[in-house]
């Protein structure tokens, strides 16, 4: 869960997260690397590759995207597992 060791509070009746910090992903023998192609999305290619299309912010993270649409013709590097994506 992206937000689960996130710290919430209350500030003037509003609620608010504190910014979450994700460890680096290191580059690995064991990464995939693959090229996007017309109409990938991150949420598709984290089902495709972890099975779970919540993971979408991980590939993002680690490949420095923003958008959820991923341009045709785009390198995008997979991690093997997602054992990096805890905050710490």
């Amino acid at each position: 869960m992206r937000y689960k060791d996130t710290t919430k509070g209350i500030i003037k009746n509003k609620k608010y997260y504190r910014t979450t910090y994700y460890k680096s992903v290191p580059e690995r023998n064991s990464d995939t690397h693959i090229i996007s192609q017309a109409g990938d999305r991150l949420d598709s290619i984290a089902n495709r590759f972890y099975g779970d299309p919540t993971l979408w912010w991980f590939v993002a993270r680690v490949n420095h995207l923003t958008t959820m649409n991923v341009p045709p013709g785009t390198e995008l590097r997979i991690p093997k597992n997602t054992r990096d994506a805890r905050a710490f």
